[in-house]
């Protein structure tokens, strides 16, 4: 029998895929949580051998969750409407085994438990093609640069720590919002972070 643990902050929908998975002859549902942590502390106690989980939950997200349950024996799978970049890249250095969206057929989540089970990972298709698609297109400085700025640097402590004039650190600033296609330095770093870019 395949224990598992559900973590969702919609009530509904939680007691929806509870009773769904239920239904297979194969599957348990040993634990609902409505946020990462109470995930964290059902899979400690229960020790399941999965644990189906939302992103954007209180308390503790899920990918924060799964993080803290890299190195636990039970199986994370990230359910979630989000198909974004950054989340994937995001949830596969968690090391989840699973990211399915809710809006696939409700079939597909017992199968890809069980193909989870077998010890194989199951990634929703389209965010492999787009994870493909997702090329960074910002230089290694460019990169450095707007990472020095998410951390709330002014334009005069990155010219001092990178050794350039603060002009150039000017001219890199304009290039990279160029490229990024955004007007701002805030919409520079929320369109890294979606798009999972910062390393």
């Amino acid at each position: 029998m395949i224990q598992i643990v559900i973590a969702e902050d919609q009530q509904m929908l939680l007691g929806a895929l509870a009773s769904l998975l239920d239904l297979e002859k194969d599957m348990e549902v040993i634990g609902k949580a409505k946020n990462g942590e109470e995930a964290v502390t059902l899979v400690t106690k229960y020790e399941p051998d999965i644990c189906i989980m939302d992103i954007e939950m209180p308390n503790k997200s899920g990918l924060e969750a799964a993080l803290e349950l890299k190195d636990h024996s039970c199986k994370v799978i990230v359910l979630t409407t989000f198909a974004r970049t950054g989340y994937f890249e995001r949830a596969r250095k968690a090391d989840v085994n699973g990211y399915l969206l809710k809006d696939s057929p409700s079939e597909d989540l017992a199968s890809s438990i069980r193909t989870i089970m077998d010890g194989r990972r199951v990634y929703a298709p389209e965010l492999v093609d787009m994870a493909y698609e997702n090329n960074n297109p910002l230089t290694e400085r460019e990169n450095q640069i707007i990472k020095l700025i998410a951390d709330g640097k002014t334009t005069k402590e990155i010219s001092n720590q990178l050794y350039i004039k603060t002009g150039t650190v000017r001219n890199y600033v304009s290039v990279i919002l160029d490229k990024l296609e955004v007007s701002n330095r805030i919409e520079a770093i929320s369109r890294v972070e979606e798009k999972g870019w910062f390393k």
